[in-house]
């Protein structure tokens, strides 16, 4: 919990996450006012998330109050009459916090979650690192045809059992168990087309005529490629926790005060970005194909917001419709030995590998090895967790496993109480909604009758819901999509 001091008797409240425009801009607004402004991080605090929504009816942030005075978010801060604003300052100035003031966190907990953010990874070296630096050194890599093709930087399953027999003393048979544990652990993989592609090693003639490259020399574009990830694997999880934490971090800080504009080039500059990325090359060799469907969902959505923001430092925001297909085809990690694109991790592994805007095929064919970790079913939810309105975020930074499906339910919530994301007009009997179930209606049900009932049932109760549900008792009700924003923070 951060607070502005000042000597008046009362406060300001503000609820908000770390990382959000709109957050920002209210707090630089506030903090002009000459008032005690409490910022509490519901991102640190998730047990008050349920007592702000009882106070305010809303699941989104930021959230403002002027002693116990709901204003409301960025927006309604932002449209107060000059009048109304100086009645609420004088009011926080004169009058003592009432007995019913909104909550702060306990004093405990808020010093126990200040350190949480600059936790330091420990990178525990793993016992094959040292002997994959000796082979980088041990003059076996080289150029190697097969047909045709000249595949660089390779060896064969042969070459390298000589070498360990030779430079590591090993007999054949460990040397055998190492390849195994070599190609098992990621730091090496089969070249495509170079021979045999699965199998143990060492077993029979063709494995050890077939070509492999370590993962850092396989040619790929990947934003963590190009260095060996030499620490003892991490749980999938707890990585994409502590990535996910370390990027927010970063993009807070340099965002500017009105929460409109990111500086990346200072953020590329960061030493703590250079941090960032030494962490981000561990992916290479994360273990995938056990985790559970709650954790492949934390996993991929922690990763995807991280890629995002990582892709924008590289290459800038898309800013149309093509720059973003682009960009979200693009922008990749290499994860647990496979490169994964922004659109392999929404389209191939959170909607069950479905075709993605603007594709004419499913992500991953039938062979391809990354679909056994596609979900078995698309999950709707995940839209609004990969997505910040034009006037308010989801309450929620980093997702958990344990915690998964409220906390989408909660982003799905935040995201239809915006405007951006869903209208209604009972006048007209007309619903507004986001592109966004446009886009994907397949993942909502595929007719607007479905759609609409996917809407209601996903809605925090609300005077908005109250409307939807009256226009769509009197029937016909007509379904429209609203412009897409495109500004910069929007990163669906």
């Amino acid at each position: 919990m951060e607070e502005f001091e000042s000597n008046s008797p009362g406060r300001v409240t503000v609820y908000s996450i770390q990382g959000c425009p709109h957050c920002m801009q209210a707090k630089a607004t506030l903090g002009r006012l000459g008032v005690t402004v409490c910022d509490v991080d519901v991102g640190r605090h998730p047990e008050l998330r349920p007592r702000v929504k009882d106070l305010t009816g809303r699941s989104t942030v930021p959230q403002i109050f002027f002693n116990n005075i709901h204003v409301g978010g960025n927006d309604d801060l932002q449209k107060l009459a000059p009048e109304e604003l100086q009645r609420l300052v004088n009011l926080v100035k004169e009058e003592p916090l009432p007995a019913d003031a909104p909550p702060l966190p306990e004093a405990k907990q808020s010093l126990d979650a200040a350190g949480d953010t600059d936790q330091e990874f420990m990178c525990e070296r793993d016992e094959l690192a040292d002997l994959v630096e000796d082979f980088k050194h041990g003059s076996v890599i080289g150029s190697h045809r097969r047909g045709l093709t000249l595949y660089k930087k390779s060896f064969s399953g042969d070459q390298l059992v000589d070498w360990l027999q030779k430079e590591k003393g090993m007999a054949r048979a460990e040397a055998c168990n190492t390849g195994q544990a070599l190609l098992q652990k990621k730091y090496m993989v089969s070249v495509r087309g170079g021979g045999q592609q699965d199998g143990r090693f060492g077993e029979g003639k063709d494995t050890m005529d077939t070509l492999y490259r370590l993962l850092e020399d396989d040619p790929h574009s990947a934003l963590n490629a190009g260095q060996t990830a030499s620490c003892a694997p991490i749980q999938a999880a707890e990585l994409s926790l502590l990535l996910r934490e370390m990027i927010l971090k970063l993009f807070s800080d340099h965002l500017s005060a009105d929460g409109k504009s990111v500086d990346y080039k200072g953020m590329s500059a960061n030493p703590v970005f250079e941090r960032y990325a030494e962490l981000a090359i561990q992916l290479q060799r994360v273990e995938l194909l056990s985790l559970s469907r709650e954790e492949k969902l934390a996993f991929f959505i922690n990763i995807y917001n991280a890629l995002v923001i990582h892709g924008y430092l590289r290459l800038g925001a898309p800013t149309n419709m093509w720059q973003r297909y682009r960009f979200f085809n693009y922008v990749s990690y290499l994860i647990g030995g496979e490169v994964f694109t922004l659109q392999d991790i929404e389209n191939g592994v959170l909607r069950g590998n479905r075709k993605g805007v603007a594709q004419l095929l499913k992500p991953f064919s039938k062979t391809d090895p990354r679909l056994q970790v596609a979900l078995p079913d698309a999950e709707p939810l995940i839209h609004f967790a990969l997505n910040c309105g034009a006037k308010g975020c989801p309450p929620i930074k980093t997702y958990t496993p344990q915690d998964i499906d409220s906390q989408l339910r909660t982003a799905a919530e935040a995201f239809l109480e915006n405007d951006d994301g869903c209208m209604v007009d009972p006048g007209k009997r007309e619903v507004r909604l986001s592109q966004i179930f446009k886009w994907y209606k397949a993942d909502f049900g595929g007719t607007d009758e479905k759609l609409l009932k996917w809407v209601v049932e996903h809605m925090g109760d609300s005077p908005k819901k109250t409307r939807l549900q009256g226009v769509l008792s009197a029937g016909k009700t007509k379904v429209t999509f609203l412009p897409y924003d495109w500004s910069t923070n929007s990163t669906h």
